[in-house]
């Protein structure tokens, strides 16, 4: 067995259903992918990356992985979003469906360039 270090995030996984968890372990690998410098945290109750402010957030449900991109990730990313349900700042994604991980890659990268951007202002 390998040894993930506990963080709040890794913590917040092992409380969640083992049917979901690998599915949330999925999400937090392909978000650190992306920002491997984060701070992992939880924040609103919920798994959260920060850099130069909160990047993105997400959860676990009865039904779905809520994504919390924000309000400008969500408006910029909507017309890919097809099926999934989807508010001013969160989409979700069916338990009984794989995860848009190219998707949550691209999402995350672009909040993390707006991130970036606003520390040098």
């Amino acid at each position: 067995m390998n040894h993930i270090p506990s963080t709040p995030i890794t913590d917040y996984i092992l409380s969640s259903p083992p049917e979901v968890q690998p599915k949330l372990n999925q999400m937090r690998d392909a978000i650190l992918e992306i920002l491997p410098e984060a701070t992992e945290k939880i924040s609103y109750g919920m798994p959260t990356f920060y850099l130069n402010g909160n990047v993105v957030h997400f959860a676990a449900f009865a039904h779905h992985i809520g994504f919390y991109p924000g309000a400008e990730g969500i408006e910029h990313f909507a017309s890919e979003f097809g099926s999934y349900k989807f508010s001013k700042g969160a989409v979700q994604f069916p338990l009984d469906q794989p995860l848009p991980l190219e998707l949550v890659k691209r999402i995350t990268a672009f909040r993390k360039a707006q991130n970036l951007e606003k520390k040098q202002k």
